[in-house]
């Protein structure tokens, strides 16, 4: 099965795991939401709702109502669990009109599911426009990006006096007397050190970029240590967000993947999705 939430999901196997399952948990928002999409706002709401489809990140959930500027219809019915002679679900075909002579654009990547609560529980009235089908998300007047930030999730950015040394197949490639630890809720602490700390010699600029929605585009180094190269081993932000801006140009060890020995302690490898 596909993660439920992933981009590209397959939609209906989505909505039955949902119908089935029920959302990890729903929560609503009173931050205005906006989508833009063919150049065209097609939700602007206050009702938006954080569905939980995993434990991982929420998505924007908006009502069916509060969809503007377009026009929409059923392609696929997705039967309800619990009586297969109802549609509790469907998969959408969003249209918006194009301006000045451009052509209409249509896209099927949105999951409407059914006003009757009965069958449809906590989604009742509710659409899924998949967020990275559509062109730009704010929140007010922020762009967001990758997907909707948890309200549950914290990021805490503490410059730190001591010493940090990073260690890839018992030899040391890294060795600072200043950092920056950064915290985020879920995750282990990750340690940001200088540039200048970390062996240059060492250093493989990768072709990696991958996204975050609380820090942004990451960049990638890999490590070459007695001429095995360990592949993106480090990553840093050369852009980040405005909430993670004491990280700028800092880079950073997969703590899972390397030895860290903070402050003369050796620290356990944690184990998380990216050991």
């Amino acid at each position: 099965m596909s993660k439920p939430g992933q981009f590209r999901a397959d939609l209906p196997e989505l909505a039955r795991h949902l119908l089935t399952n029920g959302p990890h948990k729903t929560q609503p928002t009173a931050r205005r939401v906006r989508v833009i999409l063919n150049n065209t706002c097609v939700v602007d709401t206050t009702k938006a709702v954080h569905v939980w489809e995993h434990v991982a990140y929420p998505q924007y959930y908006v009502p069916v109502a509060e969809l503007r500027n377009c026009r929409w219809k059923d392609k696929q019915d997705i039967q309800s669990t619990a009586d297969a002679s109802q549609a509790a679900a469907a998969v959408v075909e969003v249209t918006v009109p194009g301006r000045d002579g451009e052509n209409d654009f249509t896209t099927d990547r949105a999951l409407r599911f059914s006003d009757n609560g009965e069958i449809s529980g906590a989604l009742k009235g509710l659409i899924r426009l998949e967020f990275g089908s559509m062109d730009q998300w704010l929140e007010e007047e922020t762009p967001i990006y990758v997907h909707p930030k948890d309200p549950y999730k914290r990021i805490d950015i503490l410059p730190s006096s001591r010493p940090v040394e990073v260690k890839v197949a018992g030899k040391t490639v890294a060795k600072t007397s200043f950092a920056v630890h950064l915290l985020e809720t879920g995750l282990p602490t990750r340690y940001y050190l200088p540039l200048a700390s970390v062996d240059q010699s060492a250093l493989r600029k990768s072709k990696l970029i991958t996204k975050c929605p609380y820090k942004g585009d990451a960049e990638y180094y890999s490590i070459v240590v007695d001429g095995k190269e360990y592949s993106d081993l480090i990553w840093y932000y050369r852009l980040p967000t405005q909430e993670s801006a004491g990280i700028a140009g800092l880079l950073c060890f997969y703590n899972e993947k390397v030895d860290i020995i903070l402050d003369g302690d050796l620290l356990e490898r944690p184990k998380t999705f990216f050991s």
